[in-house]
């Protein structure tokens, strides 16, 4: 007689190995019932466009590794709660297994479904995978939370041991056959076909591809990532913040790669140490997100409540679609419409024109971040929109506000970057491709550039809202 199963309920973890949750149920010998739910509306924050075509994909890679091990993925849509009880139930299964989620909403979810399964007398067990340090391991000296980065920094490292992860289970012995919605039938795909080209163009979502771009990036491009990041036209990122956002990879096989890389270097290696910091930056959302669950939607630093915020439409529409004038702000947005991605400096520097530039709200920034990023991540994404406007934690001061022209003539200094994205701009030479409001008529004449027609006049001066921006927040520390 086959032992009772066990349930592993995948959420942000897409992955085989180095799974804590699956590991445990492939080591207790019984049958496995792999589950994926998707929530119900209104049950968490919707997923975004970008994120439910990559959800679509990684979840349709992850079936294929799962019927390879001679398992099945079982795919049930919300209330989260009554899917895996019934799937549990209905299974008959000795105990389910899960890796813990870390924002409010998913914890207050995590602990209702525990105790419906405890009340069906079947044990809920929890695992950690997805940190590299637990959240709420990480306290002060008096017993709180961190809130710099570099005093949380410190004391993660204390944490963090480098180790090697776990093998994925060479087989999972098949639990009972249970009734499975059809993937293609949850309408995860976007509706415009040519922008779902273009994701598959530039990504590819699941665990294998997962791990060939982290021994990719871990065989060569870190060992430069601490000179080339900052620069958008280098292939300098490890582009792995997606595959580390589905949990198609850990973050210890993350950490590990690095370590991995800095050995084989010596003693000093800047470019593994700056990446791990970077692991370490995410690390540190997650932990306030957990200790300060409303970040996503209200501002850390409570003055800036009163902050005078602009309800601005067609500026916010134009920012979105990569129409403001400004060449390295809009070859950033374009690169988001189309991949569902942008480089890291380039969302500093888009960010910040919209908040201190134009005065428009982070909170408008943070919902268009989450609905066209492959990499959307609740606590990452609220805390660099934060961070960048000056209202989180640890965040950048009023006074930091980003010259557009001068961030791009900086880190992209031949305009490679805006050639790509800003095509009507490309015959326009360096560094004039960042300012072209300051080229004589007859250099854009001679470039095909017709301010106003083929590229648009800025739509305000960052030296004047510079002043602006900065009146306002003068004002708001007087009284704050």
């Amino acid at each position: 007689m086959n032992p009772a199963p066990a349930v592993v309920w995948f959420r942000r973890d897409l992955r085989l190995g180095d799974n804590p949750a699956l590991a445990a149920a492939a080591l207790s010998g019984r049958p496995v019932v792999p589950l994926f739910v998707l929530p119900a509306a209104g049950e968490c924050r919707a997923l975004g466009a970008a994120s439910r075509w990559w959800l679509h994909r990684s979840l349709r890679s992850l079936a294929a590794d799962i019927a390879s091990l001679g398992s099945q993925l079982v795919l049930r849509h919300g209330p989260a709660n009554e899917a895996v009880l019934e799937v549990a139930t209905g299974c008959g299964a000795a105990e389910v297994h899960w890796n813990r989620r870390y924002e409010g909403p998913s914890i207050a979810t995590d602990r209702r479904i525990k105790e419906s399964l405890l009340d069906a007398g079947i044990p809920a067990l929890s695992h950690n995978g997805s940190l590299l340090a637990e959240t709420a391991d990480i306290r002060t000296l008096r017993g709180g939370p961190y809130k710099v980065f570099t005093p949380f920094w410190n004391a993660w490292r204390r944490f963090v041991q480098v180790s090697e992860p776990a093998a994925r289970p060479p087989v999972l012995a098949t639990g009972p056959q249970m009734a499975c919605d059809r993937l293609e039938d949850w309408g995860l795909l976007p509706q415009d076909s040519r922008w779902a080209a273009t994701l598959e163009a530039s990504w590819t979502p699941g665990e294998h591809a997962a791990r060939r771009a982290l021994d990719a990036f871990a065989a060569a491009t870190v060992d430069s990532y601490a000179d080339r990041r900052d620069f958008p036209a280098a292939a300098g990122t490890s582009r792995l913040s997606p595959h580390l956002a589905w949990g198609e990879i850990s973050p210890r096989q993350a950490l590990h790669a690095a370590a991995s890389s800095a050995e084989r270097h010596g003693a000093g290696a800047r470019g593994p140490e700056s990446w791990i910091r970077q692991l370490a930056w995410r690390e540190f959302h997650a932990h306030l997100l957990y200790h300060f669950p409303t970040m996503p939607d209200r501002n850390w630093r409570q003055q800036f409540d009163r902050f005078p915020w602009v309800d601005d439409g067609p500026r916010l529409a134009a920012w979105q679609r990569g129409l403001t004038g400004y060449p390295i702000v809009d070859a950033g947005m374009r690169e988001l419409r189309e991949t569902g991605w942008m480089h890291n400096r380039v969302r500093m520097i888009a960010a910040s024109f919209l908040v201190k530039d134009l005065l428009i709200d982070w909170r408008a920034g943070e919902a268009w971040f989450w609905e066209r990023l492959v990499d959307a991540d609740a606590a990452n994404n609220a805390g660099n929109w934060q961070w960048i406007a000056g209202t989180g934690a640890d965040a950048a001061p009023y006074f930091r506000i980003f010259n557009p022209a001068t961030q791009g003539e900086r880190f992209d200094g031949e305009g490679r970057y805006v050639r790509r994205w800003v095509p009507e701009l490309a015959r326009l030479a360096a560094p004039r491709i960042h300012r072209p409001w300051t080229a004589p008529r007859s250099e854009l004449r001679k470039a095909g550039v017709e301010l106003g027609r083929s590229y648009p006049h800025r739509i305000v001066d960052h030296a004047k809202a510079r002043l602006e921006a900065l009146a306002s927040l003068r004002s708001l520390q007087a009284v704050g």
